[in-house]
């Protein structure tokens, strides 16, 4: 199988590299993002963790994840498939993008590349994804991914003892490819 894959919008998604670990910490630095993370990312070697972290599920052929750079290769952010459930062809999707990043696209597109990868060479047939219902940005990019909306998980997760809800989204290989 194929792990590099390149968006229409110019974007390359390709294996996370040692050399990426500033990227990663610079991501892990904002408290929204920290908690997204089993392990605190608070270094440079905790980010290499990461990076190994992302990277051994290729191996197994149990997720994918690549980084999002540019096409000067600086890294914008990430998209995985993980979860993957051969006997259901089933998976997870989730992303995120450095501060400069956001705003311009890159999740989305990184996002829709991903999927084409999943449907085609990764043989899936659904891709779950889900956000908190109050961060409508990442609303924003399922949609703009072709991810429809499924609903609504009450509650279901828990941060500094508050519960948020999580607004459910769903493709599959049938239908439409979304524009870009």
């Amino acid at each position: 199988m194929s792990h590099e894959l390149r968006t229409p919008e110019g974007l390359l998604l390709r294996a996370w590299q040692d050399d990426d670990a500033a990227a990663v910490l610079e991501a892990f630095s904002s408290p929204d993002m920290a908690r997204q993370t089993a392990e605190p990312i608070t270094d440079l070697n905790a980010a290499i963790g990461w990076i190994w972290r992302a990277s051994a599920g290729r191996d197994t052929d149990a997720w994918f994840s690549w980084a999002v750079s540019d096409p000067d290769g600086a890294v914008l952010g990430n998209v995985t498939v993980s979860g993957i459930d051969r006997r259901h062809e089933q998976a997870w999707v989730s992303y995120w993008t450095l501060p400069r990043a956001r705003g311009r696209g890159v999740a989305a597109a990184a996002t829709r590349a991903a999927a084409r990868w999943a449907f085609s060479e990764g043989g899936l047939h659904r891709l779950e994804l889900g956000h908190r219902t109050n961060n409508p940005t990442s609303c924003r990019v399922a949609l703009a991914a072709g991810f429809a909306v499924e609903g609504v998980e009450r509650e279901k997760l828990l941060y500094d003892g508050v519960r948020f809800d999580v607004g459910r989204h769903a493709r599959l290989a049938t239908d439409p490819a979304p524009s870009a």
